[in-house]
């Protein structure tokens, strides 16, 4: 049976080989902040370049936005997240050092086993409140910890440089709420009917409590969202929420070549839910440290766009082409973080292989960072690296692909594994006399001669789709 990686070899491969760094490591880094290196930057633009293609460019029924980070601040006492965004706190009462609650909950039966189970992902905070005190959890030094408090995770800033005329607003905690505010805009703009959905991708912000997941849950994130307008009195929710699941699915699946067998759906219970939603699904995976959520679906009926209504003051109505009736919609939400994405593949396209001792990452070839590597056979020989120079030339324009001239070919070709490249080009002293190289496969590690007049068509059709990203 095929082993699966820890948490800790994952973080180890992506610190060494430049997909993630720790925020500000010289200065000792930061807590739940990590930067993207040279291949980090890479993956992340093709996760979300392919999201937005498949989501957006190919669906009639889609729009894209692009909304502020900094958002007027009654847009976050209408949504509900000034008063309600929270997580359930806990200090150590000795050392001072704050947990979330339920984190520290689960993190203590795994490490009891025998414990009864416990469904933690329903308790509301007095349930945790008297779990901790009924089992004796205590903080990971060893310490009793204070009953659960709610933390609210908005982050606050304030605008203005003039001494007492800030004006408070806050970083914003969800990408959905720029899509609200836009509504009736783009109503106006454009010539969308309902059903429709509008997508943006970009950065969120959570003041998490919660360390030690990697890049799973941090301070600064990338969300992909849509909210898909509808109207409940001709489409059944009922249908378009099970469209969104197959559709999730398959991107998954499909799309970024995730294996099934690690994934599952998981429906909120009716203490979970959010207020606002009839109905909540998570589309799961199966991370080194437990089943977590990858891909949240809910319904939130028209509960956003009253809200901003009645707050703003501003009718964020649809009125319908044929009968004149005026109403607000209702929305589905299918909500991703690409910074999951992106470390569910790390996570599901490791692989080592035993009997040629190496270490591979085994991408889907269009999501990889670099689609090819090209190589001179010799450094040092002048006529090698200016065929193989013209090589490159030939095949960069068309792919993502990277130059190496480092060592000998075998540790060249280990290293483009582990970075998860899916073909190395040699350009050896044969090319020079038949214009030919050889194309290595990452994963059979089968080499095969191909002219260099055919290699991009050959890699192309091998890759499966055009991805200059």
């Amino acid at each position: 049976m095929e082993q699966k990686p820890t948490l800790e070899t994952i973080t180890a491969l992506a610190k060494r080989r430049g997909f993630v760094y720790p925020t500000s490591e010289i200065y000792g880094g930061m807590t739940s902040s990590y930067d993207y290196g040279p291949l980090g930057a890479e993956l992340l633009r093709n996760i979300r370049n392919i999201w937005w293609e498949e989501m957006v460019s190919k669906r009639p029924d889609v729009v894209g936005l692009d909304s502020q980070i900094l958002l007027h601040p009654q847009t976050w006492v209408a949504s509900g997240h000034v008063e309600a965004f929270t997580d359930p706190l806990v200090e150590d009462r000795v050392t001072h050092r704050r947990y979330r609650a339920d984190h520290l909950i689960e993190s203590w039966l795994q490490e009891n086993p025998d414990a009864e189970p416990v469904e933690v992902e329903g308790l509301d905070i007095g349930d945790m409140a008297r779990l901790i005190e009924r089992l004796g959890i205590e903080s990971p030094e060893g310490n009793p910890v204070t009953a659960p408090r709610h933390f609210n995770i908005m982050f606050e800033t304030a605008i203005g440089a003039v001494a007492g005329e800030k004006a408070r607003v806050y970083l914003r905690g969800e990408t959905a709420q720029g899509i609200f505010t836009n509504f009736k805009q783009i109503l106006d703009s454009t010539r969308v009917t309902l059903p429709f959905g509008i997508a943006q991708i970009g950065k969120s912000f959570r003041n998490e409590i919660t360390t030690g997941q990697f890049v799973f849950r941090t301070l600064e994130f990338e969300q992909a969202e849509i909210e898909y307008f509808f109207d409940p009195e001709q489409t059944k929710w009922q249908t378009l929420f099970e469209g969104w699941k197959e559709t999730m699915w398959r991107f998954v699946v499909q799309t970024l070549g995730v294996r099934e067998e690690n994934l599952r759906w998981r429906r909120h219970t009716d203490r979970e839910r959010s207020h606002y939603s009839h109905e909540t699904v998570d589309l799961d995976y199966a991370f080194p440290f437990g089943y977590k959520e990858l891909w949240g679906l809910a319904y939130r009926t028209n509960y956003d766009l009253r809200q901003h209504q009645e707050h703003a003051g501003t009718k964020l109505e649809y009125t319908d082409p044929y009968t004149g009736r005026r109403f607000v919609p209702h929305v589905i939400e299918p909500a991703a973080g690409i910074n999951r994405f992106f470390l569910m593949l790390l996570c599901d396209a490791y692989w080592e292989d035993a009997d040629n001792q190496r270490t591979v990452l085994r991408f889907k070839p269009s999501l990889a960072p670099y689609k090819a590597a090209v190589f001179p056979l010799l450094k040092n020989r002048l006529e090698l690296v200016q065929k193989a120079r013209e090589v490159f030339d030939l095949v960069s324009p068309e792919m993502a692909t990277t130059w190496d001239d480092r060592g000998n070919i075998g540790k060249r070709y280990y290293y483009q594994d582990e970075i998860g490249t899916p073909f190395c080009i040699t350009v050896d002293f044969d090319t020079l006399e038949d214009d030919t190289v050889t194309v290595r496969d990452r994963d059979t590690t089968e080499q095969v001669r191909v002219e260099v007049s055919e290699l991009v068509g050959y890699l192309e059709g091998r890759i499966g789709r055009r991805c200059l990203c």
